[in-house]
């Protein structure tokens, strides 16, 4: 019961900080580029086209960032957890279903980093660009911090358990 009160209210903290119209407006077109892993998808793509000596390396990185979505969409079905309804305080961008655990953009941003590093993407960004895709849920009130730890855990395991040798 203590763990829930504190996701409740570390997500109440981050829905009442750093928001103005115009912060609101740039976190919610920054958050959609995570949308269904596309930026992520979009990304092992060029790498596939632009990296012709590792095409099948990206190949079954984006394959498994894919299969990640996949996972964490069962997960999210099997767990069924509503998304946060603060009062005075909604959802400041739509989704597609109601259920939220885990987090999506969390999971395949945590699994694309993991495995675009191995073929010598720069870290840095590419977790810059984790972290803020997962925060972003949360700062836009669709999304509990569990939802998002718990996203991040299970991206993180699926990019560990997998070989991606030549």
């Amino acid at each position: 019961m203590k763990l829930m009160l504190l996701d409740e209210e570390v997500l109440r903290w981050a829905r009442t900080r750093g928001h103005s119209p115009r912060a609101e407006q740039v976190v919610a077109r920054f958050s959609r580029l995570g949308e269904h892993a596309g930026i992520w998808l979009a990304i092992g793509v060029a790498g596939q086209a632009l990296d012709r000596a590792q095409k099948d390396r990206w190949r079954r990185m984006t394959r498994t960032i894919a299969l990640t979505y996949g996972l964490n969409t069962a997960i999210k079905l099997a767990v069924r957890r509503r998304r946060p309804e603060l009062a005075g305080l909604p959802p400041l961008t739509s989704t597609q279903t109601q259920l939220s655990f885990p987090s999506a953009h969390a999971s395949t941003s945590f699994v694309a980093a993991q495995l675009f590093r191995r073929v010598g993407l720069p870290a840095l960004p590419l977790y810059a660009l984790a972290s803020g895709l997962a925060l972003s849920r949360v700062y836009l009130g669709v999304h509990y911090p569990s939802d998002v730890l718990a996203g991040a855990l299970l991206g993180s395991a699926v990019a560990g358990s997998v070989a991606l040798a030549h």
